[in-house]
């Protein structure tokens, strides 16, 4: 996916935009960039490959040649970004996060002709962030071109911009992903994540709304378009990607998680469900908050069987080829014997995507000695591919373990019923928990409903989207 943070202040604030872009390391692995300016030398940008280095290791050199009051950066899962653009607008630096579906169409309508053309590629295909400026371009003002970019995309956009003036924010028009201001005596931020500023000295000062457009100085920030009234905020954010001490529209991270545990384990005393089990424990790391909620509950104790190994390959989802990936992940599972053999364990994952890593999870428990292993997701069946954000790797519905399930169950007529495929107390979600047990080996499975996730949230359920478990936008 990918983060962004950008800060302008009375001083040089190089180290805080080093630091802020850091911090945001968790939710992305191929790219990072900073661009900062100085009024005297303008514009200094790098862009650094961080498949197999982490930004802060690739970026310590360069930042002792960064200099400047204001400036912005980026972990990029896609492209090449920040971005130097020049126009008949000025000169300005932009990142963006999102995706852009409908990236072909709009090259073609809006850019196909006689002396256009897009130089930066990425994987064979067009910049989005070139195309997201190149948008922007189309209009008189940056304010009118980012709503004019945000509306012709299909997918999302959020939007950073720096140009000499100061910092231009715009979060997506649905409000899919957040963006926070933070202030201090010197100067403002503009964050992703909010605990990337806390720690700089960065206080909260504001949440941006869906497809608000805000201008930030040293001084403060104005809005320079309203929000719109209608948000749809991704729910995994507090099931999997956001970290655990960031809040999302005022609702912590891990605590979204322990209550959402608790209510998982609450569900299942109220319907007589809940397993003989030694210990319970999560699948690391995202898994474990869920398992504690779980296991304060149900009453049984919380234990770590095995722990991940994280000197060298810190990142789960590092490196690209699938192959590899599964071998590192294999690697990473250092086991507790005393904690595995001979025992029943009952496991909370934040997710089941496509299982890879999860059936070889399993197969490592078993080797180990565990005599049952219980399978609990913190969210429903996943049965959509995230059409809105650049989440998964899946190229396919199909590769989706939930999906794939009933398709082999019922075929094309099972594609009609997956409401109750993604519901375990009607027939047709039973009949998906069982043969995935079979599967994967589950002494038992059991999902998070989606009114307990979105109970677990606790917001206005009109403003989360649950598009990948529900299909419905």
């Amino acid at each position: 996916m990918g983060g962004f943070f950008g800060a302008i202040s009375k001083r040089d604030c190089v180290l805080d935009i080093f630091f802020g872009v850091d911090y945001h390391s968790h939710l992305g692995t191929r790219r990072g960039g900073m661009i900062v300016y100085d009024r005297t030398d303008g514009f200094q940008r790098q862009i650094h490959n961080i498949e197999n280095t982490p930004f802060r290791t690739k970026f310590e050199k360069d930042i002792t040649k960064f200099h400047g009051a204001s400036g912005i950066g980026c972990i990029s899962d896609t492209d090449p970004q920040p971005l130097l653009v020049r126009s008949h607008l000025g000169l300005f630096a932009i990142t963006t996060v999102g995706i852009i579906n409908n990236a072909d169409a709009l090259v073609e309508t809006y850019f196909t002709g006689h002396g256009r053309q897009f130089m930066a590629m990425s994987s064979g295909a067009v910049n989005a962030t070139e195309l997201i400026a190149a948008l922007i371009n189309q209009k008189d003002s940056l304010v009118e071109g980012i709503r004019y970019a945000q509306e012709a995309i299909d997918g999302s956009a959020t939007i950073l911009i720096l140009t000499p003036g100061g910092i231009v924010a715009a979060r997506d028009k649905l409000g899919r992903l957040p963006v926070l201001i933070g202030q201090s005596e010197e100067g403002c931020c503009v964050s992703f994540e909010s605990f990337a500023y806390h720690k700089l000295g960065y206080a909260d000062a504001y949440e941006l709304g869906p497809r608000e457009i805000v201008e930030v100085t040293a001084d403060g920030w104005r809005t320079l378009s309203p929000a719109g009234e209608q948000m749809r905020i991704c729910a995994f954010l507090w099931t999997y990607y956001g970290y655990p001490n960031s809040n999302y529209e005022g609702v912590n991270v891990e605590v979204m998680r322990y209550r959402n545990g608790e209510i998982m384990a609450r569900n299942e005393i109220a319907g007589n469900r809940l397993p003989n089990v030694d210990y319970v424990a999560g699948v690391p790391d995202s898994g474990l908050p869920h398992a504690i909620g779980y296991a304060n509950r149900s009453g049984k104790p919380f234990a770590r069987p095995f722990v991940k190994y994280t000197p060298t390959w810190p990142r789960s989802f590092m490196p690209a080829n699938q192959k590899i990936r599964n071998q590192v992940a294999k690697m990473k599972q250092i086991p507790v014997p005393e904690l595995i053999e001979g025992k029943k364990l009952l496991f909370v994952d934040d997710s089941i995507v496509r299982g890879t890593q999860l059936r070889e999870t399993i197969e490592f428990l078993y080797n180990s000695g565990a005599e049952e292993i219980h399978m609990r997701s913190a969210c429903p069946p996943i049965m959509y591919g995230c059409k809105y954000l650049n989440f998964s790797r899946s190229n396919s519905d199909m590769e989706l373990l939930a999906r794939a399930t009933v398709q082999k169950l019922e075929g094309g007529e099972g594609q009609a019923h997956l409401d109750e495929y993604a519901d375990g107390s009607t027939e047709r979600g039973r009949c998906l928990l069982r043969t995935i047990c079979e599967e994967m080996g589950f002494s038992s499975l059991g999902y998070q409903s989606l009114d307990g996730l979105l109970e677990a949230i606790g917001i206005d359920r009109a403003k989360i989207c649950t598009y990948c478990w529900t299909g419905r936008e």
